[in-house]
């Protein structure tokens, strides 16, 4: 009498749950990676002792040539505050960060806070202004 066995143990795997996982591990960090927001022009920042954290609204940069960028767009010295303004013309108190190249002349600093003192008095707003830094070698 040979005895024969209903379960039948299967050697093969299925590979079809582990190309699930990789896609979905693949779209998380996709979406993940999206949301970190590199800087968009190479800039060696002055250092620091103090940690100011604000919640920012527009990002100027002044590269070590003098070029103004108001977020990723080239912009002149003359046309700085008209592009500044078309940026934040919808919220009152906005937090504009300043990262700029730290052998940048003080005076293109400057031009950037007068715009942005120029704004405030022509529509009576409470823009803020801070400057970005990284931290000191010792910290």
């Amino acid at each position: 009498m040979a005895i024969q066995t209903r379960n039948k143990i299967s050697s093969s795997f299925s590979m079809a749950s582990m190309s699930d996982l990789v896609f979905l591990l693949l779209i998380f960090f996709m979406l993940t990676s999206t949301l970190v927001a590199p800087n968009a022009i190479k800039l060696l920042l002055p250092s620091s002792h103090s940690k100011t954290m604000a919640k920012q609204t527009l990002t100027v940069y002044i590269n070590k040539a003098g070029n103004y960028f108001v977020e990723t767009t080239q912009v002149s010295p003359e046309t700085l505050q008209q592009a500044i303004n078309s940026k934040i013309d919808s919220d009152s108190e906005a937090t504009i960060v300043l990262r700029a190249d730290k052998t940048v002349p003080v005076q293109d600093l400057v031009n950037v806070i007068d715009a942005v003192n120029q704004i405030n008095q022509k529509f009576n707003t409470k823009h803020k202004i801070i400057l970005a830094t990284r931290p000191a070698e010792g910290e």
